[in-house]
């Protein structure tokens, strides 16, 4: 057991957070905004492994990520975790499909559930109301006597004496805090969210040729993306970008015709060429790093919050 500092309060590091204080750590998240200004917050928060790399331990931590969001969909509704079935669209022949190992039940879609043109699988998946599901986990890692600072830190040495390790899990700025990174980038991705209508089953749509395109219920709303800008940094939704979510998303699903607009927003996903998760010498203690995630933060963040516990365990 160690007084851990954990750099980073999206969806990542919190699931760090909570993790260590339950393997007994003493734990401290240092952030400069808490979990309502992360990316974390903007996201569609559906288990899918978008905008990451496909390598066999990532794998492995969505797997492990959506059986903790399963099992949180099935017992506690408190949690904002939902399971929904929907289809994943697909446009070309021999599509990447390596992640439904991680599915259990998924099956061909059938011809009622795929818009002119595509093919698909059609499953269950979790699905977090991305408010109710941070604030319930915020309060959780609390619960276990976490403590929070607000700070801006340009070093992993900067959150001062008395740690014993550091976990570096702030997303885009992870590569600056250690140093520099060339392989870290945004991703941007603009949303436009609607009054739900009454839907229940989303839709995926990597491949649309107008662009990325998502349909997702939620419990009032429906998230409708999106954008898959690599090397954006601009955070101002842009009303054209946003007439061509919507005239997409209604193409495929006509019942949000005439849905009111309930929010819109902006963020910058978190990309790196690889995921990164290792143990970094060089600082006045050991830093363990877990960033990259790109647009699956959501759908690893169980499995990493598991590895990172191992590695700082095994320090």
């Amino acid at each position: 057991m160690g007084h851990i500092a954990v750099i980073g309060a999206g969806v990542i590091g919190l699931s760090i957070a909570h993790e260590l204080a339950e393997g007994g750590h003493d734990v401290t998240v240092f952030a400069e905004r808490d979990h309502t200004g992360a990316v974390s917050s903007v996201a569609a928060a559906i288990w899918f492994p978008h905008a990451v790399d496909n390598a066999p331990r990532v794998r492995q931590s969505g797997e492990l990520t959506r059986a903790r969001l399963t099992a949180l969909a099935r017992t506690d509704p408190r949690t904002g975790v939902r399971l929904r079935t929907g289809t994943v669209l697909t446009r070309h022949p021999d599509p990447d499909l390596s992640w439904t190992a991680a599915v259990p039940g998924h099956r061909p879609a059938t011809a009622d559930e795929l818009p002119p043109g595509t093919d698909g699988v059609t499953c269950e998946l979790p699905v977090a109301v991305t408010g109710l599901y941070l604030a319930w986990l915020r309060a959780a890692v609390s619960s276990k006597g976490v403590a929070f600072k607000t700070a801006v830190l340009t070093s992993p040495d900067d959150v001062g004496a008395g740690f014993d390790a550091v976990v570096v899990a702030a997303g885009l700025r992870s590569g600056a805090l250690l140093g520099g990174d060339d392989e870290v980038f945004p991703i941007r991705g603009q949303v436009v969210r609607l009054a739900n209508p009454g839907l229940t089953r989303w839709l995926l749509d990597d491949d649309n040729p107008g662009g990325l395109t998502y349909v997702v219920p939620r419990d009032d709303d429906v998230v409708c993306g999106g954008t898959g800008d690599r090397g954006s940094w601009d955070e101002t939704a842009d009303p054209a970008t946003e007439e061509s979510i919507l005239r997409r998303a209604i193409a495929l699903v006509p019942a949000l015709a005439g849905a009111p607009v309930v929010s819109r927003a902006v963020g910058l996903r978190p990309a790196r060429t690889s995921v990164r998760l290792d143990t970094v010498r060089g600082y006045a203690v050991p830093v363990v790093a877990c960033y990259g995630h790109g647009g699956a933060g959501f759908t690893l963040s169980w499995g990493e919050a598991s590895a990172v516990r191992a590695l700082v365990d095994g320090l």
